[in-house]
């Protein structure tokens, strides 16, 4: 049984966009960062690719080191078919890391306070989601209670708790998720002190 509202992308509430989004951030976002959100500044994080001619895009492994952003820069990153190509845990330099867990703190630690995190990936029970063989991260409907709380906290009991024990150092209100046909729609806000 799903634990999101389901609904086509097409008639999904589109209020949480209704804003003035001054800095926005794309993560994975290749050489040419989207700007679906009209927001003054876009700045694009790929760790393989340099910026096309008049786009803005810094070079970072997200997960796998700080992103090179100041804290609370953007008032929107977004990650479209980006999450699931981050390992959920690995073997580096004699210590086991959590690259997925990080990259959620560091996207976090960008955000502005109530900036939005607004992601979209393939996900299970679609086989989408393993057909590609980088896709090494497969999220589920109950994924994000492990950074955010859902509005029925029995779904993910101890989410919190556990997310925090991994490692993750934010805290993100639940918006809304939503499924687009095999994908995952996560708008989720970033809880911080003003």
């Amino acid at each position: 049984m799903s634990v999101t509202k389901i609904f086509p992308a097409e008639t999904a509430p589109k209020n949480i966009f209704d804003r003035n989004f001054e800095v926005a951030v794309s993560v994975g976002s290749g050489p040419t960062p989207e700007n679906p959100y009209n927001a003054k500044r876009v700045i694009g994080i790929d760790p393989t690719c340099d910026a096309a001619e008049g786009y803005e895009v810094v070079k970072a492994w997200i997960g796998f080191e700080t992103i090179p952003l100041e804290d609370n820069t953007a008032d929107i990153v977004s990650a479209f078919d980006f999450l699931e190509h981050l390992p959920r845990a690995i073997w580096k330099d004699n210590e086991l890391i959590n690259p997925f867990i990080n990259g959620m703190s560091e996207i976090w630690r960008i955000l502005k306070p109530g900036g939005l995190f607004y992601a979209k990936t393939p996900a299970f029970p679609h086989p989408v989601a393993w057909r590609d063989p980088q896709h090494v991260n497969i999220i589920t409907d109950t994924t994000l209670g492990y950074f955010a709380e859902f509005p029925n906290p029995n779904v993910v009991p101890r989410g919190l708790e556990m997310g925090k024990r991994y490692g993750f150092k934010g805290l993100f209100k639940y918006e809304e998720q939503s499924w687009d046909g095999t994908y995952l729609v996560w708008k989720i806000t970033a809880v911080k002190d003003e």
